[in-house]
C-alpha cells in the first residue's frame, strides 16, 4: 500500500513536470515557425494543460479501467467548477469575462449534456466519441475565428528562446514523462481501489482527478491573488470543454468504454457545478467570495457522498 502511494505521487510529478515540458518546447518550436501567438495559446498551450487527463484516460482505458478514464474527466470538471473556482474566489472575488460567460460557459454546459446523455446507457461508442470529437473540432474553430478577430488586443506572450533541438528534446522528454507517469499512476491507483475494497470509479473521481486538476487549482488562485482571475477562469471552464470534448472523444475512439461505477448522480453534479457557475456569472459577470464558498461546499459535501458510498460498500 505505501509503496503504491508514493508511486502515485511519482506519477504524479511526472505527469505535470511532463505536460510542462512538452507544453514548453511545443511552443518554443511553434514561435520558431511564426505561428500566431493567439493560435499557440489556443491550441498548443490549451491542449498542453489538458495532457496530463488524456494520457491518464487514455492509459486508463487501453488497461481495462474505463470507470478511471471516465471518472478522471468527469472529477476534473467538478474539481475545476467547485473547488478551484470556490477556492480562488474566496482569495478574491473572480471576475469573468462576457466572452466567458457568452460562449466559454454555455458550450462547457452543453458539452456537459451531451455526455450525460450519452452515458445513460453505461457506454461510450466509437460513434460517441466521434460526436464529441466532432463538437471539439467546431468550437477550436470557432474559438479561433474568434480569437484572431481580436487577436490586435491580445497581450504579447513570453517568447520561449530555445533552439530547435532543444524544443525537439523537451517535447520528447515531456511525452515520454507524460507516458510513464500515465502508467505508473494508473496502475498504482487501481491497486489502490483494490487493496482497499474501492471502486475504481471512486478513485478516478477523487484521487486520479484532484492529482491532474492541480496546475489548474494553482494557477487559478494565483491568478486570483493577483488580480487575472479573468484568463484564469477562461482557462478552467476551457478545460472542462477539452476533457469531455477532446479527452473522451480521442479515448473513445481508440478504445470504447464501458462504465459500471460511474453514475447518474456524478454526472448530475457535473453538470450542476458548470450551471451553478454560470448562473453565479450571468448578470454581474463575477464570483463573489459568498458564492466560491458555497461552491466549495457542495464540492465537500460531493467528496463526503463518495467516502461515505465506498465505506458501505467496502
Amino acid at each position: 500500500m505505501l509503496l503504491n502511494i508514493v508511486l502515485i505521487i511519482v506519477g504524479v510529478i511526472l505527469v505535470l513536470w511532463g505536460a510542462d515540458r512538452m507544453t514548453d518546447g511545443a511552443v518554443a518550436l511553434a514561435q520558431r515557425m511564426n505561428i500566431p501567438q493567439i493560435v499557440i495559446g489556443l491550441t498548443i498551450v490549451a491542449m498542453g494543460t489538458s495532457a496530463p487527463e488524456l494520457f491518464v484516460s487514455l492509459v486508463s482505458a487501453i488497461k481495462g479501467t474505463p470507470d478511471l478514464a471516465v471518472g478522471n474527466v468527469v472529477g476534473s470538471n467538478i474539481f475545476n467548477a467547485m473547488l478551484i473556482v470556490g477556492v480562488a474566489a474566496m482569495v478574491a472575488p473572480m471576475v469573468i469575462s462576457k466572452s466567458t460567460v457568452k460562449k466559454d460557459i454555455p458550450f462547457a454546459v452543453l458539452a456537459s449534456v451531451l455526455l450525460a446523455v450519452m452515458t445513460l446507457d453505461k457506454n461510450i461508442s466509437r460513434l460517441d466519441a466521434a460526436i464529441l470529437f466532432a463538437c471539439f473540432l467546431g468550437f477550436m474553430m470557432y474559438t479561433l475565428k474568434m480569437a484572431k478577430e481580436g487577436d490586435e488586443n491580445s497581450e504579447e506572450e513570453e517568447k520561449k528562446d530555445y533552439s530547435v533541438l532543444k524544443s525537439v528534446c523537451f517535447i520528447a522528454l515531456g511525452l515520454a514523462c507524460l507516458i510513464g507517469g500515465s502508467n505508473l499512476f494508473v496502475e498504482a491507483a487501481s491497486q489502490v481501489a483494490i487493496s482497499l475494497g474501492v471502486s475504481e470509479a471512486v478513485v478516478g473521481l477523487t484521487v486520479v482527478a484532484g492529482g491532474t486538476s492541480l496546475p489548474e487549482l494553482a494557477t487559478s488562485v494565483v491568478a486570483a491573488r493577483k488580480g487575472k482571475s479573468a484568463i484564469a477562469i477562461g482557462n478552467v471552464i476551457g478545460s472542462n470543454v477539452f476533457n469531455i470534448l477532446m479527452i473522451l472523444g480521442i479515448t473513445g475512439l481508440i478504445c470504447p468504454m464501458q462504465m459500471q461505477g460511474i453514475t447518474i448522480v456524478d454526472m448530475s453534479v457535473m453538470l450542476i457545478s458548470v450551471v451553478m457557475l454560470w448562473f453565479f456569472s450571468f448578470t454581474k459577470f463575477k464570483v463573489e467570495r459568498w458564492e466560491g464558498a458555497l461552491l466549495t461546499i457542495c464540492f465537500v459535501g460531493y467528496m463526503c457522498k463518495l467516502v461515505l458510498d465506498a465505506i458501505l460498500t467496502a
